[in-house]
């Protein structure tokens, strides 16, 4: 079967071999055809081919599916009164994660899915169409397996996080991270597409990373890394040397970090939601494009320092808050995210492309930034 959407006010494609040219893509007064969960077609809706099924999109605008390339979805209970204390002055110290895996581990496994998929859930309605889900709120061998099968009932893209924060049973460090790259990725590895490592102040060290990331490559898992948001400790340069295919948080960044990545193929992923939860500094997002930078855009929804499933709201804040407009922010959670997750068949609507769209209750796509805290996603497209 085959569907023409017609009658799309404005079209952004993110493939710059259509429309206007640019990076966007852009047409207007567009028409689209999907088959087999493919785009087939796109132009001008007086040019559309016949299709079995015809949606009219009334002038609306049409865009694709937002990649959201860091979350942290399956967890148990919140840290709201951690939230309140930090409104109130106390900073973020990244310790909070204690009691979500104590929460994490005393949950069922049906309690776990229930909250899981009402969070996946609330992304899908919101326009995200390719999400990654971490594990990392259990940090025990089984434990850390159980939350990744969990994760791959909603993603294929799973990354397993057992270096997330010290295990409580473990004193010792050296210890607790020789077991994370022994026996807790073996067992981990074939549920998961991604390994990553909490590398920053007060979590782990470049060296206890290195090794982590290393055995996990070791074992088949390609690579990811948090680094910089509590300081810059050198985790962007451990990124790229390990070709991580994403660095994500990048809020303390120095220029040379700045021109190792722009030489490298590892994107830099933003993560707005955490410093506005944490009531942080947001990075400068001019400064990484300015040097040349692939930037992606992610909501890092956890429970401790972005409960955030909306990734307009992440838009408008990359927007207002991290100086991109609103094409580079829609680029950044669409095919900026893409990138971030090595994926050539999502994050756009040229040809061949997963027919992933978002048919949004307005007609430009900028309205994503200029009505901040309204969810205008319409309609949700995903291939199957």
């Amino acid at each position: 079967m085959s569907t023409l959407y017609t009658n799309i006010g404005e079209l952004t494609t993110n493939d710059a071999r259509l429309g206007d040219a640019s990076a966007m893509g852009r047409l207007y007064n567009a028409a689209l055809v999907e088959e087999g969960g493919r785009v087939a077609w796109v132009g001008r809706a007086s040019d559309a081919p016949p299709a079995d099924q015809r949606v009219d999109c009334a002038g609306a605008a049409v865009l694709p599916g937002f990649v959201d390339s860091h979350t942290h979805l399956v967890f148990a209970g919140d840290r709201v009164d951690e939230f309140v204390a930090r409104m109130a002055g106390s900073p973020y110290d990244g310790g909070g994660i204690a009691s979500t895996i104590a929460a994490t581990r005393a949950a069922s496994r049906e309690e776990l899915l229930r909250a899981s998929l009402s969070r996946a859930g609330a992304l899908l309605a919101g326009g995200v169409t390719t999400l990654e889900v971490k594990s990392g709120y259990d940090l025990t061998l089984d434990g850390e397996v159980r939350l990744l099968e969990l994760a791959g009932a909603l993603t294929e893209e799973t990354t397993f996080l057992g270096a997330h924060a010290l295990a409580p049973e473990f004193d010792d460090r050296d210890e607790y991270v020789g077991f994370v790259a022994g026996a807790m990725t073996t067992a981990c590895a074939p549920h998961a597409r991604w390994a990553d490592v909490f590398c920053d102040r007060g979590a782990f060290s470049v060296d206890e990373a290195r090794h982590v990331l290393s055995s996990a490559r070791d074992a088949g898992l390609e690579l990811r890394l948090h680094g910089g948001q509590l300081a810059n400790v050198g985790a962007v340069g451990l990124a790229v040397e390990m070709d991580c295919a994403s660095v994500d948080h990048c809020t303390h960044v120095s220029e040379h970090d700045l021109a190792a990545l722009a030489g490298s193929s590892t994107v830099a992923t933003l993560l707005p939601g955490a410093e506005f939860s944490t009531r942080s500094a947001y990075p400068d997002a001019r400064r990484f494009l300015d040097a040349g930078v692939t930037l992606a855009l992610a909501t890092d929804c956890n429970p401790g320092t972005s409960y955030v499933t909306s990734m307009g709201f992440v838009i408008a804040l990359a927007v207002r808050e991290m100086g991109l407009s609103p094409d580079e922010a829609l680029y950044g959670a669409t095919r900026g995210g893409a990138v971030a997750l090595r994926r050539d068949d999502i994050g756009h609507l040229g040809l061949g492309a997963r027919a992933d769209l978002i048919v949004l209750d307005a007609p430009r796509a900028a309205y994503l930034a200029y009505r901040p805290g309204s969810n205008l996603v319409r309609t949700t497209v995903r291939s199957s």
